[in-house]
Parts: C-alpha cells; structure tokens; sequence
C-alpha cells in the first residue's frame, strides 16, 4: 500500500438512499432545448458549467464542459476532451456497464462541447464510494488503497468500498486507461452508482492512475471475461455506436483499447501497479 502524507478529514457519513428517483434525462432529450447557464463549477480544472436544459427556471440539470473552455494537455494532443468523455459513456454502454450518466456532443453557449446527465438535484448529496478512515476504525465492507495523516499528523486510510459495483467500474477504468479516477469521480445517488469526468481515458501508453486499485491482481471471474469478450466483438464491429468511438480516438488509441482488453483476457487478473507511474492521483479524493 503506497504511504504517503495527505491532510484530510475523516468522514464515513452514510446518507439515506432514496426509495424511488426519476430516471436520468436520455440522450436524446439531452440534445433538445437551449442550455441555459446557473453557474460554473469552480473546482474542475477546464470549464464546466452547470446548465438547466429547456426551461431555465425547472428544466432538468445538465453539466456543459465546452471544448473552447479546454486547456491543452501535452499528452493528450490529439481530439478533445469533451470527445473522450463521449467516447467514454460509449463503451461503458457496450459493455453492458451502464456506470456513466447520458452524455452527448452538442452546440452550448460557449460552442460545441460536451452535455452530460446531472445526477440528482442542486443541493442532493451524492455519497464517495471511497472513505477516509481513521487507523483502528471498523474496515468492514472496505478495501484500503493508501495510507495518509491529518493535520495533526494522525495515521487515516483511504479505503473504498468492497461492493461488486464498484468492483465492475474499477474493470471499466483499466478498460479505458482512466488517468484520474479519484474519489470524488465515483459516488452513489439513491444507491446506485455513477461515475463522472472521464476526459483524460484512452491514452495510448499504460497511464492507470485510480483509488480503486484493491482488487489488483485478483482473478477475473467468468462473468467479466464473457463481458470484456462482448465488448471486443461490439468495439470492432458496425454498431452505430462503435463507430463513433472510432471517430473520436487515434488509430493507435483504438490498437491500445483493444489491446487491454486482450491483456486483460490473456492475464485473467487486474493489473497491479508497477511502480513506473504514478498509481494514484493527487488529490485522491
């Protein structure tokens, strides 16, 4: 477990799932409508805004991260962000995953970009499925990833949770070469679980950098293999969707997708960090 000195507050506060939520808004009713801007979200590092949809006083919330409001990034030259967050959604709905909200290209305020499902309302709490704990605490239902402190200096955990949910995106992030999935990416809404943010996926080089490492090198089970051989036969064949993961990657990207997942079939095992990478990102939360 890598060690290193993080200042963070413990906090396990499990929220009450909902009985019943409305569904998300569809792909299709995502590209109907004028978007209309409440405010940007100032913590995401490009610009990201939060948007009504249709009606600016009641219309459904979707967040616009237009690809002018994108900052270039020397290792990832090629496409666009908003074209990998797209790209992303697309092969989570191949395979079967159905971890990330609707998420389109369209024309916004700000230009093309991309639109994505918001999960919930403004002021709904989503739940991180990683937790920091305090050394000691009951880690049932946990599997810590990384040892931290306080700013008192107090050894804590960063753990996530050990559900079979989480288990299945940890697989999608290898599959997409997810170069920050940090806690706060993956979160559950009326006990389902989402994930967010996927425009730095798809690099070509091994670039894994995640909080979910703790099923490295275990065996995949026979559920997972059959699903990651169905994404192949989807990601290489004529389906309208495939296609447009095509469009939005290099060719060289689209060789090294399909070579995890053929990795991953002949290994049977997720892959471990190697030390060769950073393994986690900062902040991991």
């Amino acid at each position: 477990m890598p060690v290193l000195r993080w200042a963070a507050r413990p906090d396990r506060a499990h929220l009450p799932a909902r009985e019943w939520l409305p569904p998300l808004i569809t792909e299709s009713a995502l590209a109907e409508g004028e978007l209309h801007l409440l405010g940007r979200l100032t913590e995401a590092s490009n610009a990201t805004w939060l948007t009504r949809l249709g009606d600016p006083e009641a219309g459904p919330l979707v967040v616009y991260k237009p690809v002018r409001g994108e900052r270039p990034l020397w290792d990832f030259p090629d496409g666009t962000l908003a074209g990998r967050e797209r790209a992303a959604y697309l092969v989570s709905e191949l395979g079967g995953w159905h971890l990330v909200p609707p998420t389109i290209l369209r024309e916004g305020p700000a230009g093309l970009g991309m639109a994505q499902a918001w999960v919930g309302d403004v002021d709904d709490a989503a739940e991180s499925v990683v937790h920091v704990i305090r050394v000691g605490s009951d880690p049932r239902g946990l599997r810590p990833v990384l040892r931290a402190s306080d700013d008192t200096g107090a050894p804590l955990l960063v753990a996530h949770e050990e559900a079979s949910d989480v288990r299945t995106l940890a697989l999608l992030d290898c599959v997409l070469n997810n170069t920050d999935r940090k806690g706060a990416h993956a979160f559950r809404h009326a006990g389902r679980l989402y994930a967010v943010d996927h425009g730095v996926t798809f690099h070509a080089e091994p670039k894994l950098r995640t909080v979910l490492w703790g099923w490295g090198g275990e065996a995949l089970t026979g559920d997972e293999i059959e699903q990651l051989r169905g994404l192949r036969e989807q990601v290489i064949g004529d389906d309208p969707r495939a296609e447009e993961v095509r469009s939005h990657l290099t060719a060289r990207e689209m060789r090294a997708l399909l070579g995890r997942i053929d990795d991953l079939l002949r290994g049977g095992r997720f892959p471990e960090p190697d030390g060769e990478w950073p393994a986690i990102p900062w902040p991991p939360i």
